[in-house]
């Protein structure tokens, strides 16, 4: 694609994802109204759109991301993943019937992939092509303290508690985790940008000068940015009822763990691309930056964003994960805590993550 295609895709995208969301709901034709035909056909055309709004705002992201620099971009693009992931989880678990575990296994589907699929893919492709690569062992280190303690409190503790069924919080219990996990992630977020912002960015970035953009090509980028995550949230609620829909008509089993990884996989794709050409770059730290803190922020902000939508619906929330799902995780926490216990990886240490990761997609198919 030529510059000038680039260039009127990335304007024309985030306009025609809001211009359809209004179109949609100003029809009338909202979810459960008009013929199975007619909603098929907004369905896929709303799909579409919203699959290709995704990337281009992400661009966006990274555009701005740019320049403002590290590690501040990467709160950028982490941001604006999370506000996709949450707005799309939230509109399926309000249509239909209640579905109080797809949160669960999207949550559970993003720590899994970035962690496995996503970190794996930096080591080996990294690795592979310059031998060994140097990471910031305290700020791999401080992402992982901080997702280890967020998935045990968030995915694993509902299980044992007394208080109400196995797998759930009570309101108090819930709301107590919640306000825990925002205020965790946002000390994170504190020393990754202020107090310890060094042990986050590689040594060869205070070196380099960057190239930024003109301002006001990132202010039309912040503002695309801003359009293009409206239209996103909007038509969010068109897409999930056509993929829920879908799933009933076809009795696929498993459906809340396939939903999941499918939603967790489309929003998380664009920055594992991300992830992967940094590492291809030599610019591993960045690439783990980008990967871990989808992770930490997918449990530190998507968790209280359903959490306070369950509250305030009444619809039940189920976040304690079944017992192999809870072993992969903790395994895959493990590996992590090996591979960056170390200020080198090699591509050895990215295909043990693949193997994982493996392992977690077949298990999606065949529990």
């Amino acid at each position: 694609m030529t510059g000038f295609g680039r260039s009127a895709t990335s304007y024309a995208m985030p306009l025609a994802a809001l211009a359809m969301a209004v179109a949609v709901r100003a029809s009338g034709l909202s979810v459960d109204v008009g013929s199975p035909g007619v909603r098929i056909l907004v369905g896929a055309l709303s799909s579409a759109i919203m699959f290709i709004t995704i990337f281009v705002v992400l661009e966006h992201a990274e555009a701005v991301a740019r320049r403002v620099g590290e590690p501040y971009g990467t709160l950028v693009l982490t941001f604006a993943v999370t506000a996709i992931e949450v707005s799309i989880i939230v509109s399926m678990m309000l249509h239909g019937e209640n579905n109080p575990t797809l949160a669960r296994e999207s949550v559970f589907s993003t720590v899994m992939i970035t962690s496995t699929g996503v970190v794996g893919s930096c080591l080996v492709l990294g690795g592979w092509r310059h031998r060994k690569q140097a990471i910031v062992r305290q700020g791999t280190t401080a992402y992982l303290a901080v997702l280890v303690a967020l998935t045990v409190m968030t995915l694993v503790l509902p299980t044992y508690t007394r208080t109400t069924d196995p797998g759930t919080f009570s309101a108090a219990q819930l709301g107590f985790v919640s306000v825990l996990s925002v205020l965790l992630y946002a000390a994170f977020v504190f020393a990754q940008t202020v107090r310890h912002r060094e042990d986050f960015i590689e040594a060869q970035a205070h070196e380099v000068s960057i190239r930024t953009a003109p301002h006001e090509g990132v202010y039309a980028s912040a503002l695309l940015l801003f359009v293009g995550l409206i239209g996103i949230v909007m038509l969010a609620e068109q897409v999930a009822a056509s993929v829920e829909d879908t799933l009933v008509a076809y009795e696929v089993t498993q459906a809340d763990s396939i939903v999941g990884a499918l939603i967790a996989g489309l929003v998380l794709m664009p920055e594992a691309i991300s992830a992967v050409r940094a590492s291809l770059n030599n610019e591993l730290q960045r690439g783990l930056n980008v990967a871990m803190g989808s992770a930490c922020a997918t449990i530190g902000l998507t968790i209280p964003a359903v959490a306070a939508a369950s509250l305030f619906t009444g619809r039940g929330l189920t976040l304690g994960l079944p017992a192999a799902d809870a072993v992969l995780m903790v395994l895959a926490l493990f590996v992590c805590s090996i591979s960056f216990s170390t200020e080198r990886t090699t591509f050895l240490t990215g295909m043990v993550h693949v193997v994982v990761f493996f392992t977690y997609v077949f298990l999606i198919f065949v529990p």
